[in-house]
Parts: C-alpha cells; sequence; structure tokens
C-alpha cells in the first residue's frame, strides 16, 4: 500500500512539472496553410506567450520539399537566407514583400526558452504560378482518313495547367478530361490534361488555324502562334499509277537478267577480251658451242 501511494506522489510531481513546462511558452499560428500568387505579398504567422518575461530565442527556419533541407531564414535578429531583402518581420512573424516559386516549402517557428526548452510551429507556403505561353505541335500536311495529332505543353504553371484548343478563333468542344467530340463526318479527342488533340481519321473540313491556351486556378496564359493544318486526299489513281511503273521496271530488270544468263553472260570464265599470244623467247644456253676436239692442219 505505501508502494503505491508513493508511485502516486511521484505521478503527481511528474504531471505537475509538465504542466509548469507546458506553462513556460506556447507557440500558435493563425494560419498554417498559407498560398499566394507568384508575387504577391504572403504573411508566415507565428505568435506565441512566455510564462513569465525571460530570456528567450526567435528563429524561423525553411524545409525544403522533397530533399527535407533546412536553412535559416530568421536567425539574431535578422532576415536571412532566400529571404534576405524581400521580406521584414512585424513581431514574430514574417511579411515576403514578393514571394516566387522557390519560395514554396514548410517554414518552422522555433521559440527556445534561457532553460533549452523548446515550442514550434509549422507553416505550409504554396506559391502559385501563372501559366507560360505554351508550344504547340501541329502537322502542316495531312491526309484524309488518316490520324493526326496536334500537342500543346507548358511546364511553368503550378497547379498543372490544363488546355484549350481554337481552330480558325473557335473554342472546340469539350466536356470532360478526356472527352471525344463527334463531328461530321469525322471525330476529334481533346485531352486537357496532356495537352493533346487527336483525330483518329482527319477529313478535309478539319483543315484550319489551330493554336491552343494553358490555364489554372491563377489564370490563363498567351496563346500560342496559330498554325495551318492542311488537309488533302490521298491520290489513289497516282498511289496505283506508280506501283504499276514500279512493278514493270522491276519485271524489264528481271527479264533481262534471265537473257543475260541464259547466253551466258553470268558463266564461270567467261570473257569478252580477246586472248592476246605472248611471245616468249627461248632460254639461252650457255657454252652452246664447245670444242670436243682440236684440230691441226
Amino acid at each position: 500500500m505505501a508502494q503505491l501511494r508513493r508511485r502516486v506522489v511521484q505521478f503527481g510531481l511528474l504531471v505537475a512539472v509538465c504542466c509548469n513546462v507546458m506553462m513556460v511558452v506556447s507557440v500558435m499560428t493563425d494560419n498554417d496553410k498559407v498560398e499566394a500568387t507568384e508575387f504577391d505579398e504572403a504573411i508566415l504567422s507565428c505568435v506565441y506567450s512566455l510564462q513569465r518575461n525571460s530570456k528567450h530565442r526567435l528563429e524561423w527556419k525553411k524545409i525544403e520539399r522533397g530533399s527535407g533541407d533546412v536553412s535559416f531564414v530568421y536567425y539574431q535578429g535578422n532576415i536571412d537566407g532566400s529571404l534576405k531583402g524581400r521580406a521584414e518581420m512585424f513581431d514574430s512573424s514574417i511579411r515576403i514583400k514578393n514571394v516566387t516559386r522557390k519560395d514554396s516549402a514548410m517554414y518552422r517557428c522555433e521559440v527556445t526558452t534561457a532553460a533549452g526548452y523548446v515550442e514550434e510551429v509549422e507553416v505550409d507556403l504554396t506559391v502559385l504560378v501563372l501559366p507560360a505561353t505554351p508550344m504547340c505541335d501541329v502537322p502542316r500536311n495531312v491526309m484524309t482518313g488518316t490520324v493526326a495529332e496536334l500537342k500543346c505543353r507548358e511546364n511553368e504553371g503550378f497547379p498543372a495547367s490544363q488546355y484549350d484548343w481554337y481552330k480558325d478563333g473557335e473554342r472546340l468542344q469539350v466536356k470532360a478530361p478526356t472527352a471525344k467530340v463527334k463531328t461530321s463526318p469525322g471525330s476529334y479527342t481533346i485531352n486537357i490534361n496532356s495537352g493533346t488533340l487527336q483525330f483518329n481519321t482527319v477529313a478535309k473540313t478539319d483543315t484550319g488555324e489551330y493554336y491552343c491556351e494553358a490555364y489554372n486556378r491563377v489564370g490563363r496564359s498567351k496563346k500560342c502562334l496559330a498554325k495551318k493544318m492542311q488537309v488533302d486526299d490521298l491520290n489513289v489513281g497516282g498511289i496505283v499509277a506508280a506501283a504499276v511503273v514500279v512493278s514493270l521496271v522491276i519485271a524489264l530488270c528481271g527479264l533481262g537478267v534471265f537473257h543475260a544468263h541464259k547466253r551466258g553472260y553470268f558463266s564461270k570464265g567467261h570473257s569478252s577480251q580477246k586472248t592476246r599470244s605472248v611471245y616468249k623467247p627461248a632460254p639461252s644456253v650457255q657454252n652452246e658451242f664447245k670444242h670436243t676436239k682440236s684440230f691441226v692442219i
């Protein structure tokens, strides 16, 4: 029984110490998720209170998304790091005068007491970026009945951009992120997320000037340069005539090879050149005339 009482007293003391520590400093924020358009102002809020006017240290840190790298943006009473020259303190909060896309990160407000106790709060800053002028890829010449794909893309906007396509100044109809719209006589498919406009069976009526625009929550980009897509009928007669000519040429070549082979032009040892006779002098015999006997007259 005495041991139980002792443990209860110890637990009570522990709770009292914890409560006393918790009352030393408290830190909070008015907004833990901040969104701001690029080049506008953003406020990172931090409010803290101390149990009594004791010595303490206030710091702000930036935690990069993905890598987790940590750097100071407010240290020893000065704006520092990537915010230097672009931000100012008011009380314990930070006002960024003109945010950029590189400022998107998690920010931590830390208050440290003289006893070494640290209390903190985090603020998530997201910078929204207007889409840039997209690049559009439009084929110049297309044959009727074939597949034609037009592409539109930009990589600056945040959140990720979606896309509209225009033909001769009029917006092409689309009802869903990936919508197949039937027209007469063909059809096209627009994917507003990838920016592709595809004609499955292109027709002459699809001839025209095409351009695209990118947009997101921030606004719309400038349109890309309009490009003309010319759709022509497939010249079936010309293709057939060309095929006939090629077939005749191949047949004539084959016939010529056959006759040449029949006449022996490709026989082994056959030569069109005449054989030339070459005179070779007989080898000289050394000491051709030898004296076998001596004559005395």
